[in-house]
């Protein structure tokens, strides 16, 4: 067999490439129908590599809390920690060289190599996904540091997708950061609360210091609500500075959120450690419309 051209190589690695985003693109609708809703409204280059990077962080987040532990039950010699630093090593070798069989690392190297999402970005967050094999409470410091991997990293993967294509000046580059920053938080969060119950009876976790949810009351939840509110308002400042590819999105996103710290607001302590707040479906396609339209979150 005759060895193939330069020329098809590079469309082997572009049809590759492009079977690797759509099992991205899959993972994001089976996993979160609000953030599969708002990528819609990414331009196309972005949407791809929105998609690319939460298809990443969910695979990891199987790996610690879900599908991995289940299959694993019983296994011999196989273990999350295993699959987790192997899921790691794997990521970093495909962002070095711009191949993986694991289509999810794939799909994640490329937009990591077209973007510049580098490994002061990535390891923090797998410093944090394993923290969850091993930790089960959290003080003030571990608990930001948690946050910082888990979420807030995730957002300025996000903000260099956004950012990839516009030149910004230093003092604007510094808002957009903090932004982003607080914009992850206050999606962590604002899950934390949503699952308190979840958290703490089936993983045996309690990431917010010094709650416990068999004491939990209205003043430690607007205590939590308020903490958010100003995260949110942070987020807020350099949403109306995003480039037009971007910026409805993430205001659908914002306002999802946003409007699901309302109304954990409002439901008694006593019911938020018994049930998951949701925002209705119907909620989110006035969101998603407002947003088309060019609403932003007040």
């Amino acid at each position: 067999m005759s060895s193939p051209t330069s020329t098809n190589k590079k469309s082997s690695l572009s049809l590759y490439t492009q079977a690797a985003e759509a099992s991205s693109a899959v993972v994001i609708g089976k996993y979160s129908t609000s953030f599969g809703w708002a990528t819609k409204l990414l331009g196309k280059a972005d949407r791809h590599h929105v998609r690319n990077i939460y298809a990443l962080v969910r695979v990891a987040d199987e790996i610690v809390d879900g599908a991995a532990a289940e299959a694993l039950t019983g296994a011999i010699g196989v273990d999350p920690h295993t699959m987790l630093d192997k899921f790691e090593q794997e990521t970093y070798r495909a962002v070095e060289c711009g191949f993986s069989t694991n289509l999810v690392v794939h799909a994640f190297a490329y937009t990591a190599r077209e973007v510049g999402i580098k490994r002061d970005l990535i390891q923090p967050f797998f410093n944090s996904m394993r923290t969850d094999l091993f930790q089960r409470v959290h003080d003030k410091r571990s608990f930001e540091a948690y946050i910082y991997g888990s979420a807030e990293v995730v957002g300025l993967m996000c903000l260099q997708v956004f950012l990839s294509r516009t030149s910004v000046r230093d003092e604007e580059k510094a808002e957009f950061v903090a932004g982003a920053r607080a914009l992850g938080a206050a999606f962590q969060k604002v899950n934390f609360l949503r699952d308190l119950s979840a958290d703490f009876d089936k993983l045996g976790r309690s990431y917010f210091p010094l709650v416990r949810v068999e004491d939990f009351n209205n003043s430690e939840r607007d205590r939590l609500v308020d903490d958010i509110r100003n995260d949110i308002n942070t987020s807020k400042i350099s949403l109306a500075k995003l480039p037009e590819s971007s910026k409805r999105a993430v205001g659908a996103a914002l306002m999802f959120f946003e409007a699901l710290n309302e109304k954990i607001a409002a439901t008694p302590a006593h019911e938020l450690i018994h049930k998951r707040i949701r925002v209705t479906d119907f909620q989110k396609i006035v969101i998603l419309l407002k947003a088309m339209f060019g609403a932003s979150p007040k």
